[in-house]
């Protein structure tokens, strides 16, 4: 059985590493409540943008262009496929890394022929260490996401599509479905489907009784929107990540302080039980060590 000293000084370990998940904590609650903030105010201008855009389908719904499958539905796009894995640079988040890593490996699974453009650390040592080849690594940290970085990835992923080197661009992130649930999912980021922009809330909607005038013309307004359509569905996505990895790194701290607690109390028990029975010992001892003078005394008088 392990001494005072020795549960005194776990005791005190215990107490140390409290106090680092409590601060991680605070630290990701802080990140959290920043990040929801920062996508709240840009999320009204992308809004809009997609109301311009089910604006122009509902005024010419013939246009054509190229991030768009066309009128006759879907059609099989094989060749290379692009896929965006988002994840973060750390662990201690649950297993919020290793649902983006499972969704990512799922699509390489299905369909092989898949170059990685990697957001994150952690995605990064992964796939290194598993010799899977990376197209492409974007190397500043994924603990501050930015419209400017996103709009870099944009402009990579869209560059590859539109030089035909990508058929199908993919990213894999993870979405927050509410404040306590979470999933990593992989959303096809192009071609779009029309009806994503004709059909939602579209009796709800003005309908378009006045001509539009288009300069140079509807395909090239169109096709001018969409690369910033694009930036913003992948600066959402960084930010539903972060935020998720947050919410997962707060929900992983809040465990291990609950664990800490129970620990603290169970050694706290275990440390007044080993203190009662060395203070009974020591009791004992004397009365032994007294009773043992008192009976060399009375045969001494004898």
């Amino acid at each position: 059985m392990a001494g005072t000293k020795e549960i005194r000084t776990r005791i005190e370990s215990v107490q140390e590493t409290r106090k680092i998940t409590n601060a991680m904590y605070l630290i990701a609650s802080t990140k959290l409540r920043k990040a929801r903030q920062e996508l709240d105010n840009t999320r009204p201008y992308f809004e809009a943008l997609r109301n311009e855009i089910k604006r122009v389908f509902r005024t010419a719904g013939k246009v054509d262009s190229p991030y768009f499958y066309p009128d006759t539905g879907e059609t099989p796009h094989d060749g290379t496929y692009g896929c965006l894995v988002i994840t973060a640079d750390k662990g201690l988040a649950g297993a919020y890394n290793q649902n983006a890593i499972r969704e990512a490996m799922r699509l390489l699974g299905q369909h092989p022929d898949t170059k990685l453009f990697v957001v994150g650390e952690y995605g990064r040592r992964f796939f290194t260490q598993r010799n899977i080849p990376i197209e492409h690594s974007f190397l500043y940290t994924a603990q501050n996401p930015t419209m400017a970085r996103a709009r870099e990835i944009s402009a990579l992923l869209l560059d590859g599509f539109d030089r035909g080197e990508l058929q199908k661009i993919f990213v894999v992130y993870t979405d927050m479905a509410s404040a306590m649930s979470f999933q990593a999912r992989s959303t096809r980021l192009l071609p779009f489907r029309r009806t994503y922009f004709t059909d939602d809330k579209a009796g709800t909607e003005q309908p378009v009784t006045t001509p539009f005038e288009f300069l140079p013309d509807i395909a090239a307004v169109l096709n001018s929107m969409m690369p910033s359509y694009v930036s913003g569905f992948i600066y959402s996505a960084l930010i539903d990540s972060f935020c998720c990895e947050q919410n997962a790194r707060m929900t992983a701290m809040d465990s291990a302080n609950q664990n800490a607690e129970k620990l603290l109390g169970e050694l706290s028990l275990e440390f007044n039980r080993v203190r009662q029975a060395a203070i009974t010992q020591e009791i004992t001892e004397i009365s032994a060590g007294a009773r043992a003078q008192k009976q060399n005394h009375q045969k001494n008088k004898r």
